[in-house]
Formats: C-alpha cells, structure tokens, sequence
C-alpha cells in the first residue's frame, strides 16, 4: 500500500489525548473490583485448601486449585488493564493496549486447562468415590459461591464491553457455578452418601464453562489475528464513506482491534475534487466515532489520477491463481 504524504491529511486534534475514548467502567473503579476480587478469592483459596485436607475432599482441594486459577487470571487481566491505559511512547507508538487482547487470550486457555483438571479429576471420582465430611464440603462450598458471585457481580458492568473483563467475570461466574456443585454433592453426601454425584455435577458444569470459554477464546483469538471487532459492521461502514459527498471510489479500508475496548481504521478516500476541508474530515471522524464506535481513524486522500490499489490484495500476475 503505498503511502502518498502529499495527499495525506491528518485531521486536527488527531492526538490520542483527544479522542474521549469510551472504556468500560472507570478506571479507578475497576482498579478497586480487581483489587477486592484477588484479596477474597485469594484469602478463600487459603481456607477452602486447609478445609479441603481437613475433611479429606479432594473436591474442595480441587476447587481450591480452580479458585487459585482465579486469582492468577485477575492479576494479569488487571496487569493488562493498567498496561492499556499507558501513553504512547517510542516504538509503542499505540502504547501498551494491545496486551489486553493477550491476557484475555491467555484467560480463556487458562480457563480451559482448569476445565481439564476438574473433569480429570471426576472421572478419577467415579471409580474411587472416598468418604468425605459431606458437612463441611457443603458449608465451605456455599462460602465459595457467595465470594465467587460477589466477585463476578464487581465485574458485570465492564464485562459487556470489554473482553478482558468478561474473561474476568467468566472466571468467576464459573467458579461460583462450581462451587455451587460442590455444595450440592457435600449435601447429597451428607444425607445419603451419593458420592457419585460429586463428579457427576463436577462433569455438567466443566461442560457449561468450557462452551462459555470457548466463544471468549474464539473472540480474542479473532483479535490477536487483527480480525473487525464483532461488535462493528465494516459493511455499513463502506457504504458510509461511499455515500460522502464528493467521494468517488475508496480503497484500503481496514479496521482493527488495537485493545478489547478501543478499534482503529485506516481508509483512503477517491475525491477528485481534493482535500474537502479540515472541517469535513473532522465530521468523519466524529461520525467514526460516535456512530461506528472506531476510536482512532486515519483517512486518507487522492484526487485518483493515478492508479491506487491495496497491496494486501493486489498480487503479482506470476503469482495470482488462474480465474
């Protein structure tokens, strides 16, 4: 794509600072959630292990082991969250956004190996079944799902636009889900002696959590791949900037996901007229923004006298495969 500086013109107030990007929550909010949420699950993790060995439940070891998983995806969905409100700077020149799209990808593998171990683990169950305290499994079970939902409730607000706090909530919802499990086979444990049912409730919810997992992990993977956001339509998008006056043709254009929260476009406009004005360029930025929810655009532009194509598509003929 080659990149003619004399037909490009940024638009003012183009710097980073002046965009008002939209975040999910605020900042200092959503500090204090993660802040709140590690130090519960982390004092958690603590008691329901020493539990765990004391009525013999390698359930409640086992979600000891999960909820720790927990602690470990906040630490670095916060880490990322932090990271991504740091300035440009050098050859970062998009700053640090980027890691978010990371931690949620390294979230939902983290998640799915947790999934691993708990359903290797009740498939071990079934054939050993040992008598645990169903008692205290149960009561320290139902701590686990009050602190879990209380945890993921922090996080429901952010989690619908920002993909690394839904990593975050679905961590936690999952595991307030298997707590919940957990809780139920020490009750059943404790009136009937079904131990089987442990591993049986410990196999449903693996099976709830991984199909929530899986679309996380195909979203974040579609982002690392720099793929359009789910939530933009690049379709309605073009037929905008077709419809502008004065544009003849556009090529180039391509949107990305420079974080979870933020997307980006690049685009050249065909105006045979030229360059329309510092004021017209603005009002497409604007409506980029606030309209097609793109937080960074660059928009480029030609009079079309020569010849312009995207190199992405445009492969040479000894190359291109036969119509």
């Amino acid at each position: 794509m080659a990149d003619h500086d004399h037909h490009h013109h940024a638009a003012p107030g183009h710097d980073h600072a002046a965009h008002g990007h939209s975040h999910a929550g605020a900042p200092g909010a959503q500090g204090r959630a993660f802040l709140v949420a590690i130090a519960l699950n982390g004092v958690f993790v603590g008691v329901e292990f020493f539990y765990g060995v004391l009525a013999d439940s390698t359930a409640l070891m086992a979600d000891a082991g999960h909820n720790l998983s927990d602690v470990l995806g906040l630490l670095l969905a916060w880490g990322a969250a932090v990271l991504a409100r740091r300035a440009p700077s050098g050859r970062f020149t998009y700053g640090l956004r980027s890691t978010s799209i990371l931690a949620a990808l390294a979230n939902a593998v983290f998640l799915l190996v947790a999934c691993g171990a708990i359903a290797w683990e009740a498939v071990q169950r079934f054939s050993q079944a040992p008598a645990v305290a169903g008692a205290t499994v149960a009561a320290v079970a139902a701590v686990g799902i009050v602190i879990n939902g209380l945890s993921a409730w922090l996080f429901v607000q952010g989690s619908k636009g920002d993909l690394n706090i839904r990593g975050a909530y679905l961590h936690l919802a999952a595991d307030a889900a298997v707590s919940l499990g957990v809780a139920l086979g020490g009750v059943a444990m404790m009136a009937a002696g079904w131990f089987w049912l442990d591993p049986l409730i410990s196999l449903v919810v693996v099976g709830v959590v991984v199909r929530g997992t899986w679309s996380l992990l195909r979203e974040a993977m579609e982002l690392a791949l720099n793929a359009v956001p789910a939530h933009i339509d690049i379709a309605e998008i073009d037929a905008y900037l077709r419809a502008l006056a004065g544009v003849a043709d556009i090529h180039d254009l391509h949107v990305w996901g420079m974080s979870t929260t933020e997307t980006a476009l690049t685009v050249h406009l065909v105006v045979p007229e030229g360059y329309p004005g510092d004021t017209v360029m603005d009002e497409i930025t604007e409506t980029l923004h606030t309209r097609f929810r793109i937080h960074h655009s660059t928009v480029q532009i030609e009079h079309g006298t020569t010849a312009h194509a995207c190199r992405l598509h445009a492969e040479p003929p000894a190359t291109r495969p036969a119509a």
